[in-house]
């Protein structure tokens, strides 16, 4: 089973996965990209989330025929900042980038079973530091939420869930999830 965990940062995919993976050693687990790119500057950048996209896509791709695998982020995290720097004049995206993007997105979650997506919420909020850039951190949660719906970015087939609650009720939701047979689900 491969499954991919997307949602904005700071938005609790780093515990999930740690819990999932402490209890489902079966799984390998691909870290953040962030954490695979030499970037000079640690400002979020357009260039800087590109290559995560590549990076991310990369790694489902190649990893295709591998076992159980749980990501940290796939490349609809990354189509999705590049979409919230556009959106906030940060930078501006010509639409041969754009479309060069969604099309390494969509032919990265083909090889995907479950996309789990962590977006914000009001009832069980993460709360931050100024660092951590809550404009952007916004945006691109509300970015992913409208793609999820695109259809030239999400592949037909590609089981989509959304996971709320405490980390515990996450953890619990995931477990099921996996557990499930292989169906379209979001709320």
């Amino acid at each position: 089973m491969r499954i991919v965990v997307s949602g904005t940062h700071a938005s609790g995919k780093s515990t999930l996965i740690a819990d999932f993976a402490r209890r489902h050693p079966e799984y390998a687990v691909f870290g953040d990209p962030f954490e695979l790119i030499d970037e000079s500057e640690d400002r979020p950048a357009a260039a800087m989330f590109a290559s995560q996209l590549r990076l991310a896509a990369g790694r489902l791709i190649e990893g295709e025929s591998g076992g159980n695998v749980i990501a940290e982020r796939g490349p609809l995290d990354f189509l999705a900042y590049l979409l919230a720097l556009d959106e906030l004049g940060r930078t501006a995206l010509d639409r041969s980038t754009l479309s060069t993007a969604a099309d390494r997105t969509r032919g990265a979650l083909a090889t995907v079973d479950h996309l789990v997506v962590l977006p914000l919420t009001a009832a069980h909020p993460i709360h931050v530091g100024d660092d951590e850039d809550a404009a952007l951190r916004e945006t691109m949660n509300d970015v992913l939420l409208d793609l999820l719906d695109d259809s030239d970015v999400i592949p037909a087939g590609l089981t989509v869930t959304e996971v709320t609650g405490s980390p515990a009720e996450r953890l619990a939701r995931l477990e099921t999830l996996i557990a499930e047979p292989r169906s379209s689900e979001r709320g």
